[in-house]
């Protein structure tokens, strides 16, 4: 029988709350483990749209219509253009000027106060907008188009993070993105909990993963009051403005975390009843939504990761 102790590690990142956990006993393990955090700050410095510096800012205050990317650029926005045809266009980069014309025009710990932004419609962001170069070193967009990769960013690390670590049982929690590499020492599956947009600190339920990834997207939390009105950082492409849906929360399982990020968006936007009818058609996702008025709904397949009471 294998005895390990999990060894953690919590940190910020992103302006988020990242988390590591590895199932192992040995030094070396931690050690690994403490070299994450540099790896985040490294993205985020790239990856940020609230950095002046970083490339994404960059790229964004760029105005040709053809722009030069770095290999890990170029990296996301594969992940960001998988997203895109896997949710049918509901999930993509091409929302920035929509978020700030919603107001999230700075980052979220700052939003008090008069927003900057400028108006934003319904044609600057959606599908079918951005092409890599067959070498992926360039990116060509339409002129005026800006992108948001913030999203897409934490799952794409949480997986990177969790194919990259090697030897031992580990999860990676960037900030609800959540990949694992594959089992517990034990052969045992994770045990994740899913949280309750309606009473702080319960659990909608427990979820056992062996590998993959699991996501949450929600617009319980993000949110922030401009006009007298609540909004949310979810954008529907289609209208350009804040998803109108009954989905409190949407959680997803998929074979990364990554493509259970977009995919969880993608119900959230679509509401409940068109969310998990689209979802159910999807052989390798599985998942739940919260609504507004109180319902927890499942899809078809989450029994299969459902962790059950004994007796």
């Amino acid at each position: 029988m294998i005895t390990a102790t999990l060894q953690r590690l919590a940190f910020r990142a992103m302006h988020c709350a990242m988390a590591l956990v590895v199932d192992s006993n040995e030094a070396g393990a931690a050690a690994e483990l403490a070299a994450v955090p540099g790896w985040f700050v490294e993205w985020e410095q790239r990856f940020s749209r609230f950095r002046d510096d970083s490339e994404l800012s960059r790229l964004n205050r760029d105005p040709a219509v053809h722009v030069a990317v770095s290999a890990l650029m170029a990296e996301v926005l594969g992940v960001a253009l998988d997203a895109t045809r896997l949710t049918e266009g509901l999930v993509t980069p091409t929302v920035l000027g929509a978020l700030e014309a919603a107001g999230y025009d700075r980052s979220f710990e700052r939003l008090e106060g008069p927003s900057r932004a400028t108006a934003a419609t319904p044609a600057s962001c959606g599908r079918d907008l951005l092409r890599l170069d067959a070498d992926r070193s360039g990116l060509e967009r339409p002129v005026g188009v800006r992108l948001d990769l913030g999203g897409v960013v934490k799952g794409w690390a949480a997986d990177r993070v969790a194919s990259s670590v090697r030897g031992c049982a580990l999860l990676v929690d960037a900030a609800g993105d959540i990949a694992v590499n594959g089992p517990r020492a034990d052969g045992r599956p994770w045990c994740i909990g899913v949280a309750s947009p309606f009473v702080e600190g319960d659990t909608l339920c427990e979820l056992l993963l062996r590998c993959g990834g699991v996501a949450t997207s929600g617009r319980d939390r993000r949110r922030w009051q401009r006009d007298g009105h609540w909004l949310h950082h979810v954008i529907d492409p289609r209208t350009g403005a804040p998803a109108d849906t009954d989905v409190l929360t949407a959680t997803v399982v998929g074979p990364s975390a990554a493509a259970a990020e977009a995919v969880a968006k993608a119900v959230l936007i679509r509401g409940s009843v068109d969310g998990l009818r689209w979802l159910d058609g999807l052989p390798q996702f599985a998942g739940l939504v919260a609504c507004e008025d109180g319902r927890v709904l499942e899809s078809c397949r989450l029994g299969a990761f459902r962790a059950h009471p004994v007796g």
